[in-house]
């Protein structure tokens, strides 16, 4: 059978109710691959495909793999996990306890589906300005949620080499795109800008907000997922996936400002423990994603911006 006409893989998608979830599940869909779509809590607007409620964090593993096996799953993405809105006590078992309890799921069935897994630019930490980040680059988190994850990207990495799990650990950057979380700083300011559209303008306090980022657009994340769910080669155990580039969080909030035309005051206010302007960054080197993966990000962060904004405040609305 050649690979054109083989079918595609059955794909549960854990967290399929969130920013990245939703967004994978749906192009899924359009993909024509069978989906199943796993969360705490049946949305108010359906997601396509099946769809089931489990809580990774408290309901036991055995159930997931029997819902697993039942509907024959090939590849699970584990988009599962948050920060923004949490307190660190809530991210212990978001970030990392269902990941204990997803590989014990894996572990305990005879033929487990293969696990990509979304892991986060935040497992490095900060590095100096002008620095590219491999995947071989030292890890020092400076944040929990950083920290968690990259916890959790061990465990899988150690059940990869020592027990022989089929998985791969996908870093991004900052995604944006449609849905943005409401507690994220674009999620904040696009909402501020929203209420000024209506008072005929706003006003915005930011940080320095010098530090440079590595972002990504919410629709290229999704297409690095879907290459990565049945690669043409294989791939190493861990990839960074970025725009291979660092831009300051301001410049993305200067860009959301005059994608949404309203006009804006920006206060500047200091940093919250006086420490003045960030001077490290993100910036991935893509050169073993692009390898791995065939595959390159395709639109920019202007793109992006617009496609939150419009779904935001939707033309004629």
């Amino acid at each position: 059978m050649s690979l054109a006409s083989q079918p595609l893989p059955r794909v549960a998608v854990l967290g399929a109710t969130g920013f990245i979830g939703r967004a994978l599940c749906a192009a899924l869909d359009e993909r024509g691959h069978g989906l199943l779509a796993v969360a705490r809590k049946r949305p108010p607007i359906p997601l396509p495909g099946a769809f089931v409620a489990f809580d990774l964090t408290l309901d036991p593993p055995g159930g997931l793999a029997a819902i697993l096996a039942a509907h024959r799953i090939d590849v699970i993405v584990n988009a599962a996990g948050g920060n923004w809105g949490l307190t660190e006590e809530q991210m212990v078992p978001a970030n990392l306890g269902m990941v204990e309890r997803l590989l014990e799921t894996l572990e305990a069935m005879a033929k487990p589906p293969r696990l990509v897994h979304i892991g986060s630019v935040h497992e490095y930490g900060l590095f100096p300005i002008g620095t590219s980040i491999t995947e071989d680059s030292p890890a020092h988190p400076s944040t929990v949620y950083g920290e968690l994850k990259l916890r959790a990207t061990r465990l899988i990495t150690e059940a990869v080499r020592d027990r022989g799990l089929d998985a791969l650990v996908l870093r991004l950057g900052n995604v944006v795109g449609a849905g943005q979380p409401a507690h994220s700083l674009l999620g904040v300011m696009a909402a501020k800008l929203a209420e000024g559209r209506t008072a005929g303008g706003a006003e915005l306090s930011l940080m320095p907000l010098t530090a440079r980022r590595e972002f990504l657009h919410l629709l290229d994340a999704v297409e690095a997922v879907t290459a990565a769910l049945a690669p043409a080669r294989s791939c190493p155990p861990v990839l960074n996936l970025g725009l291979g580039r660092a831009t300051s969080a301001r410049e993305v909030v200067e860009l959301l400002i005059e994608e949404s035309r309203v006009p804006t005051r920006i206060v500047e206010v200091p940093a919250p423990d006086g420490s003045g302007p960030e001077t490290e960054w993100h910036r991935f080197d893509m050169s073993a994603t692009e390898r791995a993966l065939d595959w390159k990000p395709s639109r920019s962060l202007g793109d992006a911006v617009a496609e939150l904004w419009a779904a935001v405040c939707p033309v004629g609305v």
